[in-house]
């Protein structure tokens, strides 16, 4: 019995070389999640849709599907992200970030759900023209929101005092009190943590660059407690100087 085939709406990932001209790449599609699969023939210079199998570029994406991977059969151009994304280092380290995030947060959430591909579309294009700092802690919360353990940001997490608070610790999810905070907790601005909750409720932050700083650790923090995992990527964003200084955790 024949294959079947299906089309999706997607975004480059990751991809690797595989055999002699072909390439692997993983997408993150719309509707069916992660999707690895084989772009043949790729490599060569007359490759019919290679140019678009390439980072920053929203696609519409022909597969056919096999036992391990998949075979993609047509590609086509919807958006094109790259322009002002490439050629910023900053921007580009935070837009690769945000592809290495969505692929470790997309196995947390089922295959149809369609948010986690929007929101990275969204801060693709964001990161074009605002902060790249400030979209990509503004995915990171608004993803980890969605995924139901976002930090508390105002109210202590562990006893719901109201804040504003100075610590904040993944352990007891986000800001904490002098009666809660534990051993380890990091001494924050409390206008930090009001910039994250802005970030996280999809505002305008104009918080100053010690507080953006800070607060993209504490938001680092948070997502990689919870996932239990490093994400590469974001150790290019370390800045030096921080007031937060180091932690284990972070």
């Amino acid at each position: 019995m024949a294959r079947d085939s299906f089309r999706d709406r997607a975004v480059v990932i990751r991809s690797y070389d595989f055999g002699e001209a072909d390439r692997v790449i993983v997408l993150l599609t719309r509707a069916h999640g992660v999707v690895r699969a084989v772009a043949k023939g790729v490599r060569r210079a007359k490759s019919r849709f290679g140019s678009r199998l390439q980072y920053f570029v929203e696609l519409d994406v022909q597969f056919y599907q096999g036992r391990n991977l998949h075979t993609i059969t047509q590609a086509d151009t919807l958006a094109y992200f790259g322009a002002g994304i490439i050629e910023d280092y900053d921007r580009y380290a935070c837009a690769c970030a945000a592809l290495e995030i969505a692929e470790k947060l997309s196995g947390m959430e089922a295959d149809e759900d369609p948010y986690l591909y929007d929101a990275l579309v969204a801060a693709l294009a964001a990161f074009q023209r605002q902060d790249p700092t400030q979209v990509l802690d503004r995915f990171l919360l608004q993803s980890m929101r969605h995924a139901g353990w976002a930090p508390q940001l105002f109210e202590c997490a562990a006893c719901q005092a109201p804040g504003p608070h100075h610590a904040f610790h993944p352990a007891v999810g986000g800001a904490a009190c002098v009666q809660c905070r534990p051993p380890g907790a990091a001494e924050v601005d409390p206008e930090t943590l009001h910039h994250l909750w802005l970030l996280l409720q999809g505002y305008h932050s104009q918080a100053t660059p010690e507080q953006v700083t800070q607060g993209h650790r504490l938001a680092r923090a948070h997502l990689q407690w919870h996932i239990e995992s490093k994400v590469a990527a974001l150790s290019v964003l370390e800045h030096e100087g921080s007031k937060m200084g180091r932690r284990d955790y972070a």
